[in-house]
């Protein structure tokens, strides 16, 4: 209603995306899509890297029916600014760790609808994907074993049924590892362990089984998780409080 108001109809106008704050941009490909969606015939000019860390500057240029830009603004910024923030957040836990030889992981804690998005800013970011979904991979938890009464009998049941799917289990203490190793497991999820029980967990295991680290780290305490030994570290943080990176959009009309 405002532009309908207040932008004379046939106005054209060229608007610039730019990047204000450090970190990875990435989601053009939905951004030019939400123009394209307003103005067929919008002009696009990519200004800036995607999935690189760079400080700041131009992202993108727009050109095209002033009305269907300023339509457009938002939802576009909404998604390249979130999808951004998590390629960021991603790409500084990278650094973390680097050079321990750990690898983070995203997961399914992912906004409804958004999770191939966010998975493919987890990447650009520098990160690896864990599953995209239920189907493509046996993660026996918790609450698992406890239905299935124990973790030999939940490796069993699984092997039986999808014997080709890849198959990790929790263990959270060092009992059900040495009970998950013994049943033929061959990646050990370990959850809210401090690092010092990952690096015991790291030597006794001894290259048997991967092993991944979750839960109780922050970017602070990352490097001392990721110097244990241990193969990966999934952080659900990367999709569900990846904080939007500041992107804005200015408008000029073209005479």
């Amino acid at each position: 209603m405002t532009s309908l108001a207040t932008v004379p109809d046939g106005t054209r106008a060229r608007a610039q995306i730019t990047q204000k704050a450090p970190g990875v941009v990435f989601g053009l490909d939905v951004a030019e899509l939400v123009f394209r969606r307003c103005d067929p015939d919008v002009r696009l000019a990519r200004t800036g890297p995607e999935a690189q860390w760079r400080e700041r500057g131009p992202v993108l240029e727009i050109e095209g029916d002033a009305r269907a830009l300023l339509t457009a603004e938002r939802t576009a910024l909404n998604f390249l600014g979130h999808l951004s923030g998590v390629a960021t957040l991603t790409a500084a836990c990278v650094r973390e760790v680097d050079g321990t030889g750990a690898k983070i992981l995203d997961t399914r804690k992912t906004t409804p609808g958004l999770r191939l998005l966010e998975k493919a800013a987890v990447v650009a970011g520098g990160g690896h994907n864990h599953r995209i979904g239920l189907f493509d991979e046996i993660l026996i938890k918790e609450n698992h074993i406890a239905m299935a009464g124990g973790v030999t009998a939940a490796i069993g049941a699984a092997r039986e049924r999808f014997p080709d799917l890849p198959l990790e289990i929790e263990c959270e203490t060092a009992e059900q590892v040495r009970e998950a190793l013994a049943a033929g497991a061959t990646r050990l999820l370990l959850d809210n362990m401090d690092p010092p029980t990952l690096r015991a967990i790291a030597e006794e295991v001894a290259g048997r089984a991967q092993l991944e680290a979750s839960g109780g780290m922050s970017r602070e305490t990352l490097r001392a998780y990721a110097e244990t030994g241990i193969d990966w570290i999934s952080i659900g943080a990367l999709t569900h409080s990846a904080p939007t990176l500041d992107l804005s959009l200015l408008l000029e009309p073209l005479r």
